[in-house]
């Protein structure tokens, strides 16, 4: 279901309830991106990368927590990014929909901790995925370079020397997920090759 429809993510959430009795784990893992200098985007992207990106996490995180809150126990991964974590160049509309989603991380752990309800996000750094192939494609054209070239360019800046694996982000999600992470909530952790060390 598009995570953009507030009613779509309500309804999907009274079905799964329905089915299951209970939600113990949301992840919210739905993702949009575009590159562009700041000047060059409109605020349709600004608008689009928003609604996917973090009033999707929001609609999700308040259709489970009242069934997490009654039942006493929840884990909630938001899956946001480094560019929640800092600045960076012709991003400006993905970065500020990261950081939305990293304060609200923070904020609304704040407010669950006494509930038995965990709030955290992944700040993932560059991952094998169609998403990151956007971006090299994107940063590419507009540095008027080839793919390639852009490729390694970014290789050189993750200190591991490879693109982090889908598998990786799902552990460290399957962690936080897990009773073991009861202790840890309100946290943004880093998972990007040693790229960004904040």
């Amino acid at each position: 279901f598009d995570v953009t429809d507030r009613a779509a993510c309500f309804v999907a959430v009274e079905r799964l309830t329905a089915q299951s009795g209970q939600i113990d784990v949301l992840i919210n893992s739905a993702g949009a991106y575009r590159a562009s200098p700041f000047l060059d985007y409109n605020i349709g992207d600004f608008n689009h990368l928003m609604q996917v990106n973090y009033y999707g996490t929001v609609h999700l995180m308040q259709a489970v927590l009242p069934g997490m809150c009654e039942h006493g126990f929840g884990r909630i991964v938001n899956i946001a990014s480094t560019a929640g974590k800092w600045g960076s160049a012709n991003q400006s509309a993905y970065n500020a929909s990261k950081h939305a989603v990293v304060g609200l991380t923070r904020s609304v752990a704040l407010e669950m901790a006494a509930t038995g309800v965990t709030v955290n996000a992944i700040c993932p750094g560059l991952v094998d995925t169609e998403l990151a192939d956007t971006l090299v494609s994107q940063y590419a054209h507009i540095s008027g370079t080839t793919e390639e070239a852009m490729m390694q360019a970014i290789l050189t800046r993750i200190p591991v020397g490879r693109l982090i694996q889908p598998e990786e982000i799902a552990e460290l999600a399957a962690y936080l997920a897990s009773r073991d992470a009861g202790g840890m909530t309100g946290q943004s952790l880093l998972y990007d090759g040693g790229m960004l060390m904040v």
